[in-house]
């Protein structure tokens, strides 16, 4: 991802008003020290006035009108300097960090004398990274990087890129800033998953419908036109014959097993918030889901509690195939980087997109469910061939270790009410790794679990 600008690092030359208004810019522009020597020559020239000195006036004249002749020098200078930033990567997870490099081209025909860059970044970010080059030759160029690094996901614009001029005195500086900037998209944590075999995935790539209407006649054939290098045995010469042009039997379209991650978004389902908080380590299980099942080959797609879905409605509102299951996952991740809380109090509108139809996997990261919600998520499962659910008490992730726990019968019931409507149910514990639920959950849906509610080994 690279984005840059073309700028002059010094003001250019225009009519007497903009000259007028473009030296009190550089006025301004006085440090502390041009401001002090300033003052202390016109406090010298004042005294020497009063006192007669004839030295000490021209001490202060010198005093004074040194910090006026670096602005105007500064001022005057014509630098024409383009900037670019280039971010590795663009998409990086939480936690993790990404290298920021800059690139500045002296475009004129004169050397640029010191430098300063500065480049904006947000708080969370890190610290905001200063350079200092050295003179860059006419059509010369520097290129110098940072790293960023956030634990929090969201987007964070970088830039716009600032230069700033000094003269050799320290006297004066002047600040120009490019228009461009970029953006750093901080993704949720992906977490590896270990390879199990739920109930719901299709038995493999050739058993589609498409299939089952190539069986069923010569009426139920769908041709199409011949492409080269198509097998000649494919020819339908019924339809060449109906076409006048070269005609073949479509080939088999595979059937891609299907998954749904439902993440429950809802703000009074979880408490807490940061980077260990229970919403925080739903959403990177939901990624962690998302990933593992689009490498596995499945058609994916990423439902909240607000009934939207990514990567949409279109067609069955599934991820397609190769490079359309590569967009489809960069969506999902950016949709997951920004994700909130939502104002949403019930399961309703997942529920109403679920019962759609659409059979496959269900994987869901349920927040605190109360009787009625626990009620429509266990329904969800009718319309699914297979049904996971991670449940997050979210006041097991609030309270301190020293603290009492909290009785489990609530949590216990919403899972007991979940399992019985054929959902393999979980419940959360604070920090737990994922990858050790996952494979939890396989062994509790083939039974290998032992009386005492622990997967056995």
């Amino acid at each position: 991802m690279t984005s840059g600008s073309t700028g002059q690092a010094g003001p250019g030359r225009g009519d007497s008003q903009g000259e007028k208004g473009g030296f009190r810019t550089a006025l301004a522009g006085l440090t502390t020290r041009g401001r002090s020597f300033l003052a202390a020559g016109i406090a010298a020239a004042i005294c020497a006035y009063v006192l007669g000195q004839a030295d000490l006036l021209r001490v202060g004249m010198l005093l004074a009108v040194l910090p006026l002749v670096c602005a105007a020098v500064l001022y005057r200078t014509r630098y024409r300097v383009a900037g670019s930033r280039r971010l590795s990567p663009a998409r990086v997870p939480a936690g993790s960090e990404a290298r920021v490099h800059l690139r500045m081209d002296n475009v004129s025909r004169l050397p640029t004398g010191l430098l300063m860059l500065q480049d904006r970044v947000p708080y969370v970010l890190g610290p905001r990274p200063r350079f200092v080059l050295d003179r860059v030759e006419a059509g010369g160029r520097r290129e110098v990087s940072y790293r960023v690094r956030s634990d929090l996901r969201g987007r964070y614009p970088l830039g716009p890129l600032q230069l700033r001029l000094n003269d050799p005195f320290g006297l004066c500086e002047l600040t120009r800033s490019f228009s461009t900037y970029d953006t750093l998209t901080v993704i949720p944590r992906v977490e590896a998953l270990s390879p199990v075999r739920f109930s719901g995935e299709a038995k493999g790539y050739g058993d589609g419908r498409q299939r089952s209407l190539a069986l069923a006649g010569e009426d139920d054939v769908i041709p199409r036109g011949y492409r080269y290098g198509d097998d000649l045995r494919r020819v339908h010469w019924r339809s060449t014959a109906r076409y006048g042009e070269l005609m073949v039997r479509r080939e088999e379209q595979p059937q891609r097993s299907r998954c749904t991650v439902l993440l429950d978004t809802r703000g009074l389902a979880f408490q807490g918030a940061g980077p260990d908080s229970a919403f925080e380590w739903a959403v990177s299980g939901t990624a962690s889901v998302l990933v593992h099942m689009l490498e596995r080959g499945f058609s994916v797609r990423l439902l909240t509690d607000t009934g939207n879905s990514v990567p949409g409605e279109g067609a069955d509102g599934f991820a397609g195939a190769n490079q359309e299951s590569a967009d489809a996952a960069g969506l999902m991740m950016d949709t997951l980087a920004v994700i909130d809380h939502s104002d949403g109090t019930g399961l309703s509108r997942a529920y109403d997109v679920l019962r759609g139809g659409h059979e496959g996997l269900l994987v869901a990261f349920f927040g605190d469910l109360d009787e009625e919600q626990a009620t429509v998520a266990a329904k969800m499962r009718h319309r699914s061939g297979g049904a996971l659910a991670f449940v997050l008490d979210s006041e097991t992730w609030v309270r301190e270790p020293n603290d009492v726990p909290a009785p489990m019968n609530r949590t216990e019931e919403r899972l007991r009410m979940l399992r019985e409507a054929g959902w393999t149910a979980l419940s959360v514990p604070r920090g737990a790794p994922l990858d050790d639920l996952w494979r939890r959950a396989d062994r509790e849906r083939t039974g290998v679990v032992t009386a005492s509610g622990k997967a056995g080994s």
